[in-house]
């Protein structure tokens, strides 16, 4: 659970947002609320924290139009039920706000969809300096795990309980938690974290005995990583100071995987410094790996192409490294998943690849 501090800081700045939009009104200006524009042209590089936050381009959330009017009254709305959540210290899910809003009086101030209502929750983020987890707000549960040897002890509604994150739980792991900061890391024996794409090559290391044999944190991303999952992976980081690398399919999507944990994602840039973890490096399935093991592959779509084109452009991906690893891909027309590893044996991911490339990075 959160803070008695999170929590009443969380309260006043909502209550002091709710204010200001009074405050316009009864000084007789038209009530509005600057934004970020959320957009990749409006992320910069933050030379201090080593991420990439939103830039000095705004948009406004006005009432001097129809449109504007609702979006600001469908915002107090969710600021009174935000309070009211956190005065009774409840929670409830970004599903269920959309739902609830079902039940206000006022139907100008119910969503039309859930996508509305998970972007006004980012806007109030963002304008309120507290995230989501401080509102006692919480996505469904993202299903990330933990394995390796690490032993924590985590807040729950029931109190407080120790776990081992090996010897506690069963294959699947210990499941990330949606606030993460209620977690105490006690004792490890960790050398370094290792953040999974796939379930499916994930299961392949913990099945090998990677996790034991390396004194490895695998955390499995589950694809796109949720919030929690990014979280925890700069905690592990920055306060048992432990290296972290990211091990994903070779396709430009997944590279942007690896771009959302090591510098942030476009749609959390405010988030940044909260989430990514700019230490993170980069294991693999690099172009250069599909044509030194000459892996398994498929070839590249329209799509593929043009988010890789893309990626050229896209200020965290900016370097020599991947520079020369998306035209190599280019070039050769191809891409191919972690488990494409498996045509050279179901031990060589965790017997040759890993151990040699975490080798030349100097983490193994």
């Amino acid at each position: 659970m959160s803070t008695n501090h999170n929590d009443e800081l969380a309260q006043e700045r909502l209550i002091d947002l709710a204010v200001e939009f009074y405050d316009q009104f009864a000084g007789g200006d038209i009530p509005h609320m600057d934004i970020p524009t959320r957009t990749k042209s409006n992320i910069v590089f933050d030379e201090e924290s080593k991420v990439w936050v939103y830039g000095d381009r705004t948009s406004t959330r006005s009432a001097n139009s129809v449109r504007g009017a609702r979006k600001l009254l469908k915002a107090t709305y969710a600021i009174e039920f935000l309070v009211n959540q956190l005065e009774e210290d409840r929670s409830s899910t970004l599903r269920e706000l959309y739902y609830l809003s079902e039940s206000w009086d006022n139907e100008e101030a119910q969503f039309n969809d859930q996508d509305e209502s998970n972007q006004l929750i980012e806007d109030l983020e963002i304008v309120s300096k507290v995230t989501r987890e401080d509102f006692h707000m919480r996505p469904e549960e993202s299903g990330a795990t933990l394995m390796g040897p690490l032993e924590l002890r985590e807040q729950t509604r029931r109190g407080e309980r120790e776990i081992h994150c090996q010897e506690d739980v069963g294959e699947g792991g210990y499941q990330i938690p949606n606030n993460p900061d209620t977690i105490e890391f006690l004792d490890h024996d960790i050398e370094f974290v290792l953040c999974v794409e796939t379930g499916g090559m994930r299961d392949r290391l913990i099945e090998n005995g990677f996790d034991e044999k390396h004194g490895c944190l695998v955390v499995h991303l589950k694809g796109q990583p949720a919030r929690a999952t990014r979280r925890i992976t700069k905690r592990l980081h920055d306060e048992l100071d432990l290296p972290v690398v990211v091990f994903t399919d070779g396709d430009p999507w997944s590279y942007r995987i690896y771009g959302s944990v090591a510098y942030g994602s476009i749609k959390s840039a405010h988030l940044s410094e909260y989430l990514a973890t700019p230490e993170a490096e980069f294991v693999g399935i690099q172009p250069q790996d599909i044509v030194d093991y000459d892996l398994p592959t498929d070839p590249l779509s329209d799509s593929d192409v043009n988010a890789l084109q893309s990626e050229l452009e896209d200020p965290r991906f900016m370097t020599d490294y991947w520079e020369e690893q998306i035209e190599l891909q280019l070039d050769i027309d191809k891409k191919a998943e972690q488990q494409a590893l498996a045509s050279r044996g179901l031990d060589f991911v965790t017997d040759t690849y890993l151990p040699e490339r975490l080798g030349e990075m100097g983490v193994l």
